[in-house]
């Protein structure tokens, strides 16, 4: 194993990680290296990677511990793992629009790392991340005044409409939660937006038709092409994002090809704002 070589794919957020066999024991400066490439770049990606499910959960606990996601079951003796699959006939695209991952719970993951095993045959299928910092610190100052102490409520029914009324599992529940608007990041300390188009609702403090307006502003803000990044999937890559302040788009234009992969959530923190 050489050393660690990070290289940023775009100005905004992201970049490849080089030099390293996720398949094998992680060494305590390379847990570093990647955690301080995390946090610097918000989302980091890796090529030619082959890892078993046990693997694939050594490097996951390397950085937190994982939690099972809501309202999807995990594979076959590996409940932390979910699959991410879709098949040649499936017309619906799961995750196609502007998210961070569970925002409905309490204490949204920290991380989310996703390992695609299999691509369509001729490109498609990348997945865009947007930079909640920039996000929020290209707003106007009246806009950042106006936004200090606003909170959002965020529920998982928004996005997973198509089992609010099942009735193969008559104990399903939706998770929901209340966040501020505007999020400290725990660790850099910095301010990121925090409401996504997904699951976001509405803002209780402000009347129906102010809220709307104002979601409507901020998720076309956070829109802007500028604050993006773009990863083209090869088999057996890997992106490992930080929920807690970057937002993710998966591309939808390669029907009717396949496209599979494995899913890992890692727990995070209540979100908060520390002005």
């Amino acid at each position: 194993m050489g050393a660690i070589t990070v290289t940023p794919i775009a100005g905004a957020l992201g970049a490849e990680i080089g030099g390293i066999d996720l398949s094998l024991p992680l060494q305590a400066e390379d847990i570093s290296a990647m955690r301080a490439a995390l946090l610097q770049h918000l989302v980091i990606f890796f090529r030619d990677q082959k890892l078993t499910s046990e693997q694939y959960m050594a490097f996951a606990k390397a950085f937190g511990e994982p939690v099972e996601y809501p309202l999807i079951n995990g594979i076959d003796g590996f409940p932390f793992i979910t699959e991410i699959v879709k098949r040649e006939d499936d017309k619906a695209n799961f995750g196609g629009i502007w998210h961070a991952d569970t925002t409905y719970l309490e204490c949204p993951p920290m991380g989310s790392i996703l390992y695609l095993t299999e691509v369509p045959p001729d490109g498609g299928g990348d997945t865009l991340f947007a930079n909640m910092y920039r996000a929020y610190e290209t707003l106007s100052e009246p806009i950042k005044k106006m936004l200090t102490g606003l909170t959002a409520l965020h529920d998982s029914s928004k996005a997973h409409y198509y089992r609010v009324k099942a009735t193969d599992r008559d104990d399903i529940k939706f998770p929901n939660a209340e966040h501020p608007i505007v999020r400290t990041h725990p660790v850099t300390g910095k301010q990121g937006l925090y409401v996504n188009r997904g699951f976001t609702l509405r803002i209780p403090q402000l009347r129906r038709n102010e809220s709307d307006a104002l979601l409507e502003m901020l998720y076309r803000h956070i829109e802007t092409p500028e604050f993006q990044c773009r990863f083209k999937w090869q088999p057996n890559s890997v992106a490992f994002w930080d929920n807690r302040c970057a937002q993710h788009h998966a591309m939808f234009d390669y029907y009717p090809h396949r496209r599979y992969g494995h899913r890992v959530t890692v727990c995070g923190d209540k979100p908060f704002h520390r002005a």
